[in-house]
């Protein structure tokens, strides 16, 4: 068994010891109204094995980030599988840091979803071991990269903490404007958790079934005024084509619910490389989340903020804000570094400029301006609680865009490859 072989393993010993510490959170949180012992007691005993469970788990992730980095001969962040198991990975590391300072079981039922949904997303993509490109054969990849995922990692703790906050605070049985609306947003926020879950059920569920199309996409060329029709490579989707790519012929298509051509062509403007495929991947995320949160809905006969409310009930909400706070204090800084700082400085060696104007670099200056914000408004304007919640809450709704809207569905120098 060589190295990637162990790498492999370790990551789907990492992702099941996850979904089990995942499970004993839920009971030593839950279990406290239904276990025959003292509550304190069951969520001690419970509290234990659950953090014992997920450190082993990051054990196995470290042993997975170490066997590939010895197999490939450079830190796993390279292309989308590497980068969000490595992230998924710092989230685990951060958790464990903010639970042995806080000592919060509670927390873990809501970060260990984060990291598992991750980790889930990230096996979407393929896996082989690529060669770096010339301009990623640098030391700055090591600090740069690594950096920008710890201080996200340490977002994506505050926003548990932040969302736990307002499942925790929010009035769920009220009826006037301000309950109606945070009620709202606290669904939208779970909907928009269940789109991202939706894309990974539906990229499995098709994969597993063998599933294929292929598309002979043709471009035009104007050369001294003259067109000329080039035949670009057959791009195949592993999806049904509900939108074929633009200026394409069905090469083959397998139908599916009656489906045996596409429903619309992608418009003009999507004639980008892989464009009609990307977008054909969001539908399909948005049909499957929508199925699935309509699914949970009926299934639970209500919002599904309010079935989660319960569990957060003797929690005192001053620690969660103060966790949330902490979290994003402590990510901030080395975000600041990793992605702008030395950010800059590598693109200055790699490209010849510190700025371009790329979506990846504009985004990650915007995520920056947002936590700059962030805490401008938390030690100045005294924004705590509710406010600083739905702040830390919104800003990793823009980290995710970052690393997912930006890399697979705007092109640029940053993006990494898309889905197989």
């Amino acid at each position: 068994m060589n190295l990637l072989e162990i790498s492999r393993y370790a990551f789907v010993t990492a992702f099941y010891l996850y979904c089990g510490a995942f499970i004993f959170y839920v009971i030593a949180v839950t279990g406290r109204t239904w276990s025959n012992r003292d509550p304190k007691q069951h969520e001690r005993k419970w509290g234990k094995v659950s953090f014992t469970t997920s450190t082993l788990g990051l054990i196995a992730h470290l042993i997975y980030c170490g066997t590939r980095w010895g197999y490939s001969g450079h830190i796993p962040v390279s292309n989308m599988y590497e980068f969000m198991t490595f992230l998924s990975m710092m989230i685990m590391t951060a958790f464990t840091i903010i639970f042995l300072i806080y000592r919060k079981i509670l927390l873990g039922m809501f970060a260990l979803p984060i990291a598992i949904i991750i980790m889930a997303y990230a096996a979407v993509f393929p896996q082989d071991v690529q060669p770096l490109i010339p301009s990623l054969r640098s030391i700055w990849l090591y600090i740069h990269v690594t950096l920008a995922a710890v201080g996200e990692s340490f977002f994506a703790v505050g926003f548990a903490a932040g969302f736990m906050y307002l499942l925790r605070t929010v009035d769920f049985n009220g009826t006037d404007k301000l309950a109606r609306r945070q009620k709202w947003w606290v669904e939208f926020t779970m909907f928009s958790i269940i789109i991202v879950l939706g894309f990974i059920i539906s990229v499995f569920a098709f994969r597993a079934s063998g599933y294929e199309a292929i598309f002979t996409q043709n471009t035009t060329t104007i050369d001294s005024q003259v067109e000329q029709n080039s035949t670009i490579d057959n791009e195949v989707y592993k999806l049904p084509p509900i939108v074929a790519p633009y200026n394409s012929q069905i090469e083959s298509i397998q139908p599916f619910l009656g489906m045996d051509k596409p429903w619309f062509e992608a418009p003009s403007w999507m004639n980008g490389a892989h464009a009609g495929r990307k977008f054909n991947t969001v539908i399909w995320a948005v049909l499957t989340g929508v199925l699935l949160y309509v699914i949970l809905r009926l299934v639970s006969r209500r919002p599904l903020g309010k079935v989660l409310a319960p569990t957060l009930n003797g929690i005192d909400p001053d620690d969660l804000d103060e966790i949330s706070y902490r979290a994003i204090a402590i990510g901030f800084p080395i975000f600041t570094l990793g992605a702008l700082v030395f950010a800059m400085i590598w693109a200055q060696q790699a490209w010849g400029r510190f700025w371009g104007w790329d979506p990846k670099e504009v985004w990650a200056l915007i995520t920056w301006l947002y936590y700059s914000a962030y805490l401008h408004l938390r030690l100045s304007r005294g924004f705590q609680g509710r406010q600083a919640s739905w702040l830390a809450v919104i800003g990793f709704l823009v980290v995710m865009f970052t690393l997912v809207g930006v890399n697979l569905i705007i092109a640029g120098l940053h993006s990494y490859a898309g889905t197989d």
